[in-house]
């Protein structure tokens, strides 16, 4: 692999951690900002959903624009909106604020993450495609877990807003890099030739409305089944008669697990092919989450959590390598943006969905049955996307 190569790979990787500190912030910072402010669960729900609108708007309506303008300018834009947000969000004293400034960073996030995928699937040797794609996406979780442990010692001290400054100023530090290490995607500008954005139209059209589809069916359908499982693991957790100080451990045997599974879904990707390795992931997932009841009570129950992270983190980082085969250079980050979006949007739906059947009274092996379903769809419908493998 050339130096070049591996220098684009290794700064979209930077940038996809980033995105996981800048997401995960505000929960690390929430019972802080709750205790502080005084403000319900409901309350902070809104804000939660509102860095998931955010991040919906910059992957269908700012990502795109990287067709015209380049992966490169993209990413610093991005990056930027995250940095001014992100450190604005230390200065906020209400609600609405707070919202607003969610909303803002949320734009920047979900556009880095269209173009970051973009830029690697246009950099990356042919056949490592898929594994360098899921790499620089594994750089999410590694972000969340690495500045969860700042937030540990610097909250404490500092306060919640202290937190905020720092994931603000470290995004900035990245600018310099960005713009001096990062190059633009070669088939970019032997194909820059677009005059405009092309339009979402454009991936509705008789060669791709099929696929578009099932791609979209596909990433909202385990976006959904992901965020329910990311919103509600530690609650759920603490009712399957783990001790407490077990169900706390939930969430990051749930972490650990989907690293491994989005760094071996890209190796066995080229091996055994993109979709069939998405759809053996997922369908084994929503199997594991049909059998889920049968290990309530037991400590094999933070196993089954450590597997469900596994399949269900790498099954749907895979779509990214999936949107970024199906579409042409001139219209990728489109593509990919459009796919994110969809994707973010059943990432809205899960939690809710997921927080309606828990106050109905829905046990929490059913709510895994009732999730095991959207799984299932998810990894039906990727084998339905018409790709070059």
């Amino acid at each position: 692999m050339k130096n070049q190569t591996l220098s684009t790979i290794l700064i979209c990787f930077l940038m996809n951690m980033l995105d996981g500190m800048d997401v995960m912030v505000v929960s690390y910072a929430s019972p802080k900002i709750s205790k502080d402010w005084s403000i319900s669960p409901q309350s902070l729900g809104i804000v939660f959903s509102a860095g998931l609108l955010g991040m919906s708007i910059g992957a269908m309506f700012l990502a795109p624009r990287a067709d015209k303008i380049g992966r490169k300018s993209m990413i610093l834009i991005c990056n930027i909106i995250m940095g001014v947000s992100v450190f604005a969000t230390s200065y906020a004293n209400s609600v609405e604020m707070l919202t607003f400034f969610r909303v803002i960073s949320g734009i920047g996030i979900g556009g880095m993450l269209a173009s970051t995928a973009t830029l690697t699937a246009e950099n990356a040797p042919t056949k490592t495609k898929d594994f360098w794609v899921s790499f620089v996406m594994s750089g999410y979780p590694i972000g969340a877990v690495i500045s969860g442990l700042v937030a540990a010692n610097i909250i404490p001290k500092y306060g919640w807003q202290s937190m905020f400054q720092v994931a603000g100023i470290t995004t900035f530090i990245t600018l310099p890099i960005v713009f001096l290490y990062l190059k633009e995607s070669m088939e970019f500008l032997d194909k820059s030739v677009v005059k405009k954005s092309p339009a979402v139209g454009v991936l509705l059209k008789d060669n791709y409305k099929k696929s578009t589809l099932m791609l979209w069916i596909a990433i909202f359908m385990a976006f959904a089944s992901l965020y329910f499982l990311t919103t509600w693991i530690p609650k759920l957790a603490s009712v399957t008669g783990l001790s407490v100080e077990l169900a706390i451990y939930a969430g990051t045997v749930f972490n650990l697990g989907a690293f491994c599974g989005i760094v071996s879904q890209g190796y066995f990707s080229g091996k055994f092919g993109l979709q069939k390795t998405i759809f053996s992931y997922l369908i084994l997932t929503a199997l594991m989450m049909l059998i889920f009841g049968f290990f309530k009570g037991s400590i094999l129950v933070l196993v089954l959590f450590g597997l469900i992270g596994f399949g269900i983190q790498g099954g749907f980082v895979g779509m990214y390598s999936l949107a970024a085969r199906l579409y042409p250079t001139e219209i990728r980050a489109t593509g990919v943006g459009w796919a994110v979006g969809a994707g973010r949007i059943g990432a809205i739906f899960g939690p809710l969905l997921g927080g309606f059947l828990i106050g109905a009274g829905f046990s929490m092996t059913t709510n895994f049955m009732i999730f095991a379903i959207p799984t299932l769809i998810g990894g039906v419908a990727t084998l339905y996307v018409s790709i070059k493998e």
